[in-house]
């Protein structure tokens, strides 16, 4: 059972919010958790998933997809309560939509939220990256 601390004023108690500790870096988040997860959804086609178990994975994948989308609007993570918090639940929608697919084996439904899940990391990109289109050439 959740326990809820209780603060007294002035004879009302008031729920005190849970606090959250952020363990990784933002970086950390994206290149260890977002990028393999919507990679895992992106290129489902290179190796589609032909067993309960490998459909499985792929679900996997997804529900840690939206989780992360809620991870980005955790105190001390979100940059504002704008933009950052309509893109996160981008994020979250899409990845909870391939979830679902992914529970019902729906390898189309999957592709076919490709240009959502890409719209999901290219707005808030141009957004929160300003270099994030125009990186240096290799030398």
């Amino acid at each position: 059972m959740r326990k809820l601390a209780l603060i007294f004023i002035a004879g009302a108690a008031i729920a005190q919010a849970p606090s959250f500790k952020p363990v990784g870096s933002m970086s950390q988040l994206m290149v260890n958790i977002i990028y393999p997860t919507s990679d895992a959804l992106f290129y489902i086609e290179r190796n589609p998933p032909k067993t309960d178990a490998d459909w499985g994975l792929i679900s996997n994948q997804a529900l840690m997809l939206a989780e992360s989308g809620n991870l980005l609007m955790l105190p001390g993570r979100a940059r504002d309560q704008g933009n950052w918090i309509t893109d996160s639940k981008m994020l979250v929608d899409v990845g909870a939509a391939a979830y679902k697919l992914a529970r019902a084996k729906d390898m189309q439904g999957i592709l076919d939220l490709n240009d959502q899940l890409t719209a999901s990391c290219v707005v808030c990109h141009d957004q929160y990256r300003p270099d994030y289109r125009h990186r240096p050439p290799a030398q």
